[in-house]
Formats: C-alpha cells, sequence, structure tokens
C-alpha cells in the first residue's frame, strides 16, 4: 500500500505480520479440529499458541530461499515454536491457508469500509439538511442551468452512497 494515501487502520490489515497471524490462526484452528478427532496433541496446540511469534523478516529470508510463502512461514514456525509444529498444516494445502486468510481480510476490510460509509453517510444528511435552502446554480454540459440548492445536490450524492452501501452488504456474506 502507499503511506501517505492509506489510512493506518487498512495499512495494518494489509500488512505481511497481520497475514502471517491469519496463516497461524487458519494453521492452528484446522489443528484444533483435528484434536477433537484425537489425531493431534491437546498439548502441541497450547504450546503452538504460547510460543508463537512473527517475525516478517525472517519469514521474507527464509522464502528468498525456498521460493515458496508457506514453505517459508511454517518453516519459521517451526524455528519459534519446535517439535509441536508438527501438527500445523496436516490435512492442509498452500491454498487452504492463502485463500481462507485472503478472505478474511477481505471481510474486515469490508467491516471498515462499510463503518466509514455509515459515518460518510451521516455527514452528508447533515449537509443536506444543513443546505436544504441554500441556491446554487446548476449545470449541464458545463453551462449555468436552471437553478438547484446545494441541498439538493448533496442529496443525490446521499442516495448514491446509500446504493453503494446496500452493495457491499450484499457482498458481505
Amino acid at each position: 500500500m502507499i503511506p501517505r494515501y492509506s489510512r493506518p487502520i487498512m495499512t495494518e490489515l494489509w500488512s505481511d505480520e497481520r497475514r502471517y497471524k491469519a496463516w497461524f490462526e487458519i494453521e492452528i484452528l484446522a489443528a484444533e479440529a483435528l484434536s477433537k478427532k484425537g489425531q493431534v496433541p491437546k498439548a502441541s496446540i497450547d504450546a503452538c499458541r504460547k510460543k508463537v511469534r512473527i517475525n516478517v523478516p525472517r519469514i521474507l529470508e527464509i522464502e528468498a530461499t525456498v521460493k515458496h510463502d508457506v514453505i517459508a512461514f511454517l518453516t519459521h514456525m517451526e524455528e519459534v515454536i519446535g517439535p509441536d509444529a508438527r501438527f500445523l498444516h496436516m490435512g492442509l494445502t498452500s491454498s487452504d491457508v492463502v485463500d481462507t486468510a485472503l478472505a478474511i481480510q477481505i471481510k474486515e476490510a469490508g467491516e471498515i469500509l462499510s463503518a466509514d460509509l455509515d459515518q460518510f453517510i451521516e455527514v452528508l444528511k447533515e449537509l443536506a439538511k444543513k443546505h436544504r435552502d441554500t441556491p446554487m446554480a446548476g449545470r449541464t454540459h458545463l453551462q449555468q442551468a436552471l437553478p438547484v440548492t446545494f441541498g439538493y445536490k448533496v442529496a443525490i450524492w446521499l442516495a448514491m452512497f446509500d446504493r453503494h452501501q446496500q452493495r457491499l452488504a450484499e457482498l458481505r456474506p
């Protein structure tokens, strides 16, 4: 992301560290499911959660050698967690982890955008009310037209952003 154009909350959401944390959560949840079937010791899952540390530069360093993002991540997990890390990634493919994490990040980004749209829509409502009677020249093909009010213009924007919010809400499930 380009820092000067990115809000801190979105920059953090799409950071390498956040992505690797999501990968770990997916890996550990899969291991917990296998633990319920008796295939993974509960103590190993607890050890993984307790010992996990995400070191992005180290993961990238490993990736430069192995040329595979998930293998680099799992190699790092083994370095920091130790033997209990062998229960991570059981029954999973790299795509299971990467795609699921991406879906989580997209969902979280949608929640952030939805909350922002809610706030923006409230601002537009207030602006439309405030300028309900503020006259302005209408525009059509870059020349003055019949007068309108600025509140009317803002109300058009409001309707447009309400539709955007509805579309975003339809995508989230």
